[in-house]
Formats: C-alpha cells, structure tokens, sequence
C-alpha cells in the first residue's frame, strides 16, 4: 500500500476506469445524476427531501465521470452551508466532509470559508464520542460496541480531517477482531457469517493504519472468490444468499483490486452484471430484483464498470 488517502485512491483508481467507457455511457449517467438535484442544492434518496448522505453519492458520481461543474456545485455548496452547524450521526459526518472537499474541485464555493477555524477539530471531537470499549467507533455516541462500518467511515473521516485516529492499535485490534475463520468480516461481534461489505470495511481500516498482514489479506482473497453469483455474475452479500446486488460487487471488487486478486474474479462477468442493472434512461438500480435507479447505487454501479474496465473487461 501507499501512504496515499484511502479516498484519493480510490477516486483516482475509478477516475482511470471511467475514462476508459464510452463517452455516451458516461454523458447519460451524468445527465442523470444532474437531473436528482433538488432546487435547495441537494440531492434525495429514493424518498423524503435532499440528504447529506444521498448528496455525498451524487458527488462523488459526478467527480469520477468528470462532470462537476460550477452550477451544481454551487447550489451544492448552499445545501451544505445549511447542514454545517448541525448534529449528525457519523455516515452524515463522512457525507458532508466528503462533499465539502468536492464541490470546490467543481467550481463551487470553498463551504468551510465561513466555518470556525477549529471545524475540525470540533468534528474529531464529535467522532471521539462514537468510541466504543472495544476499541472501535459505535453507531451512537457511547454505544457499548463497536461497529465495523462505522469505523471504516470514521477511519475515513478523520484522514480527511488530517486528524489521525487517537490509539491506531486499539482500532486495528478491533478491526482483527471482526476477522472470521472463513477470511472475512463481520459487522458486530455476535456475529458468525462474514459478509462482503464488512470485510471490505474491515480491510479498509486495517489498509489505512498499515496493519493488514499477508496472511489475513490472503484469506479475505480467497473468501471475497467464493462469492459471485454463479447465475448472475454479480456478488453476494454473505454466501447464503441466492442474489447478487450492486452494493457487494463494487466493495468486493474493489477489495480483490486493493488486495492485488483482482484476478480471482471473472470480469466479463461482472461487467455484464453491472450493465444488467442499468437503467436505460440513466442511473443504476440496486440488483435485478431492484426496479428504481437512486444516486447510490449509480457510484456503485459506474465502480464496477470503472474496475472491470481496468481488468480488460
């Protein structure tokens, strides 16, 4: 691994792939995009008004296809001034954080220009509250244990803060905790199946603190290998389920990818999976038994091709 930000390579990995797509598959899922944002600057869910955790997705589509511009991150940039003074949980935390880099790489407005010069440190010391006795971060303030996911966002969050997590160890010894026989991931301790997200959010954690050994990266290889969908080409979230959705296949690409075992996916497959999720106007639905597209599952879905294209799919 690099000392790079998790999320600058990330975006720069995708950012690779999607310029490798077709021009029109790429201006169709901007149109998209573009066309959910809401007159307040935000962009929704399925249901309800603009949302932190929605708007952060669309951005994030809109920046891996080159298309930010000044228009919608302005009208995103006055969506985000509003929600700057709030409370949040920590997914609402990492939105708006993400979201608040982004907009100005789009023309938009510098939305922490305005903000107390100790922003963030005001923002580390919230996250603090979400530690949890294990040593990982809960999904409420002073829950009682930790959560793989939310760890992953605060180990996220806090290095795009450029304030390191307090006690890496404690946090790597909880991510090591969540390791199952089987080479993956569990979301809380109780739990005995691992599951394609968690992993791919435990070696997240363990990937930006620089304490992923070989042996455990190998065995999340060869879990994450067992878990396409043999109909559908797509993967699974856990191995008992029959169905592929779009959410588990992009993790879990992206995991192989940064584990250097792409190759143990067939990607042609995988390819043909994410355009069967496709809908034909613009947008991504979560999976084949899915009927709507949303913006999140466009990032996921615009991912996966990025990932399969760099594979030679």
């Amino acid at each position: 691994m690099t000392d790079e930000p998790y999320l600058t390579r990330l975006t720069n990995r995708l950012l690779d792939g999607v310029e490798r797509l077709p021009d029109d598959l790429r201006a169709k899922h901007a149109d998209y995009v573009r066309s959910c944002q809401r007159p307040d600057g935000g962009f929704p869910g399925r249901e309800g008004g603009s949302d932190l955790y929605y708007t952060g997705f669309a951005l994030r589509s809109l920046a891996v296809l080159q298309a930010l511009d000044p228009e919608v991150c302005g009208r995103a940039g006055d969506f985000l001034r509003s929600k700057l003074a709030g409370s949040a949980g920590v997914v609402d935390f990492f939105s708006l954080v993400v979201s608040c880099y982004l907009v100005p790489l789009g023309g938009g407005p510098d939305v922490l220009a305005d903000a107390p010069p100790d922003w963030r440190d005001r923002v580390a010391a919230a996250l603090e509250t979400f530690r949890s006795p294990d040593g990982g971060y809960a999904k409420v303030p002073g829950g009682p244990h930790g959560s793989t996911y939310t760890s992953f966002l605060v180990a996220l969050c806090r290095e795009l803060l450029d304030r390191p997590v307090p006690d890496p160890d404690r946090l790597a010894g909880f991510a090591r905790s969540r390791r199952r026989p089987d080479g993956g991931y569990v979301e809380i301790s109780a739990m005995k199946r691992s599951g394609t997200n968690p992993t791919a959010a435990g070696v997240g954690v363990l990937q930006m603190l620089g304490a992923l050994d070989d042996e455990a990266a190998a065995g999340t290889a060869a879990f994450l290998a067992g878990l396409p969908s043999p109909f559908e080409g797509g993967l699974r979230a856990n191995d008992r389920i029959p169905a592929a959705d779009l959410l588990s296949t992009f993790t879990g690409g992206w995991t192989l990818d940064q584990l250097g075992a792409a190759d143990r996916l067939d990607w042609e497959k995988v390819r043909d999976y994410a355009e069967s999720c496709e809908h034909p106007p613009g947008g991504f639905r979560g999976g084949l038994w899915d009927d709507r597209p949303d913006v999140e599952y466009t990032f996921y879905g615009l991912g996966t091709l990025a990932l399969a294209a760099l594979q030679g799919a």
